[in-house]
């Protein structure tokens, strides 16, 4: 049994890698509100990951960092304090917790670290200035620590496409929207949390071994084709 620490577990995406990593392992889940069940493998701690204290940890085998944001408005609606905030929640309380815990990760069994960016940050989509600039950054830290620790820990992130969760639930709003995402892509769908909840769980197993310093787009072909 492997000892996972997720930030953000209890919604989302997150929610889904919790439930997954259950199954197998132990499960440290770090966000505002529990996660929607007890489990014997689950200690939650209930706190703010950029306002609060983290907490100490003995043992830990992966990191993920799952907070995310989707400030979605024209450049001329934004303010600097948007940018600020979507900075803080996906790239500064990744640092701060990659921070507080790699100490204890590099003493892991096959430590490895998952963050979350975005498709917009390669395709460029209107209305994405703040969010795909703050994943851009989630994007440069994977990289960068990727070399930095790349005999030690493993980095890698993981960039969705639209998701079904409750972040995405005012563009999936209806059954005439969810249609036209799904037109959208080529493949003809758009992402379930559980699908990149089972790419989470094969960056941080030994399959990956030789991955690290990765970005990977789960896109449905929206990136990768034009058809």
């Amino acid at each position: 049994m492997r000892n996972i620490l997720i930030i953000g577990g209890s919604k989302g995406i997150g929610s889904a890698v919790l439930l997954q990593q259950l199954e197998t392992n132990r499960v440290y889940n770090i966000s505002r509100s529990a996660p929607e069940l007890t489990h014997p493998n689950l200690t939650h701690f209930g706190l703010d990951v950029l306002q609060d204290v983290l907490p100490d940890l003995d043992e830990i085998d992966s990191l993920v960092y799952c907070p995310g944001s989707i400030t979605l408005k024209p450049i001329s609606n934004l303010s600097v304090d948007d940018f600020r905030k979507d900075f803080e929640i996906n790239v500064i309380g990744a640092v701060k917790a990659i921070q507080k815990y790699l100490p204890v990760l590099k003493k892991g069994d096959e430590p490895s670290i998952v963050l979350f960016s975005t498709v917009a940050v390669k395709l460029g989509m209107p209305f994405h200035a703040s969010i795909a600039t703050a994943k851009a950054g989630v994007e440069g830290l994977t990289k960068s620590l990727g070399a930095e620790l790349a005999s030690v820990v493993r980095v890698n992130a993981i960039a969705p496409t639209i998701t079904d969760t409750s972040l995405s639930a005012s563009i999936l709003r209806n059954d005439r929207m969810k249609e036209n995402m799904i037109d959208r892509h080529p493949m003809k769908s758009y992402l379930k949390p559980h699908e990149v909840a089972q790419m989470v769980d094969f960056l941080i197993s030994e399959k990956a071994n030789s991955i690290s310093g990765q970005i990977f787009e789960m896109d449905y072909g929206l990136v990768t084709f034009k058809i």
